[in-house]
């Protein structure tokens, strides 16, 4: 279904011009208009999902299959040294649009694009409790 107030719904149905790098009858794939690097894409789903906890399994499971194709193509074509796929659920994670989707950020040697975070270390406590809850 889509959201008439969402602006990616809008932008996958075309009513909303993009810089559209492919288009099935599932997604629209676009360029960023606000890029991490050169040639920043994402994948927009043509249905309105919140984010990944409301998104179907098999549209999951296909932004996958069509996120790998995706970069294969861009990275020959960008010559870029590297690829991160990134996808935020929720404004706490980064957020700002709440339309599910996955941004292809292609990445370049020394291009300072701030993905990172600091890493801490997995204590005896935090692994004996998360093992204890997931089974």
């Amino acid at each position: 279904m889509k959201n008439e107030s969402c602006i990616f719904c809008r932008i996958a149905a075309g009513e909303v011009p993009s810089a559209t790098l492919y288009e099935d009858e599932d997604f629209r794939v676009i360029l960023d208009l606000n890029p991490a690097s050169k040639g920043h894409a994402l994948i927009l789903p043509k249905e309105h999902y919140r984010n990944l906890y409301d998104l179907d399994e098999d549209l999951a499971a296909k932004t996958m299959v069509l996120a790998k194709k995706m970069i294969c193509k861009m990275k020959d074509v960008l010559r870029c040294d590297g690829y991160n796929l990134v996808q935020n659920n929720e404004e706490v994670a980064g957020q700002s649009v709440f339309h599910f989707h996955m941004h292809m950020i292609p990445r370049y040697k020394d291009d300072n694009v701030g993905l990172g975070w600091h890493m801490g270390t997995l204590t005896e406590e935090d692994k004996k409790e998360l093992l204890d809850k997931i089974e």
